[in-house]
């Protein structure tokens, strides 16, 4: 049975929950998976193949993406990788927006090329901001609430594992 690790790097707990759910359908289809923040996975070593997802912050994939990536690069680069990003990009349907959130995706994953890569709406949450962070968000006109699209999340995992069993 392949091995594959879902890795994640979150700030609010929405991406946690979205790597959640696609580690729950590579679970369906039979994979051995493991669902992990990022700062709490030593190496991807004994993995068949990784996903890696983070959320994205005024134009830029959380640090914690690109870091784990450059400290892993050879060994990432040699195994199947798909990638996710989380942001609000996805909810407001701009183009310019969702170019990009492709295109910070892109650049935190660098130099390794994704076998599959997802943009997902997420889930604003004011409550669960900081006091600066709700600040901005109000200057910036952020919309809130809960955007994420389950079914598009899930029928993006169910097309992983023919791809992550490559290689």
């Amino acid at each position: 049975m392949a091995r594959i690790l879902v890795a994640y790097a979150t700030k609010h707990g929405s991406t946690t929950e979205i790597a959640g759910a696609i580690g729950k359908e590579l679970t369906a289809a039979g994979l051995g998976v493991e669902v992990k923040e990022l700062k709490n996975v030593q190496s991807p070593a004994g993995y068949d193949a990784v996903v890696i997802g983070g959320p994205i912050y005024m134009g830029k994939v959380m640090a914690d993406v690109k870091k784990f990536v450059g400290r892993h690069r050879e060994k990432l680069a040699a195994m199947p990788v798909a990638a996710f990003v989380v942001g609000l990009s996805p909810a407001s349907k701009d183009e310019e927006e969702i170019g990009t959130a492709k295109k910070a995706l892109s650049d935190a994953i660098s130099p390794l090329q994704p076998v599959a890569s997802a943009l997902f709406a997420g889930n604003l949450d004011p409550e669960k901001l900081g006091f600066i962070e709700r600040k901005m968000i109000g200057m910036v006109k952020s919309p809130t609430g809960d955007f994420r699209n389950w079914e598009a999340i899930a029928a993006w995992a169910r097309g992983l594992p023919p791809l992550l069993a490559k290689g």
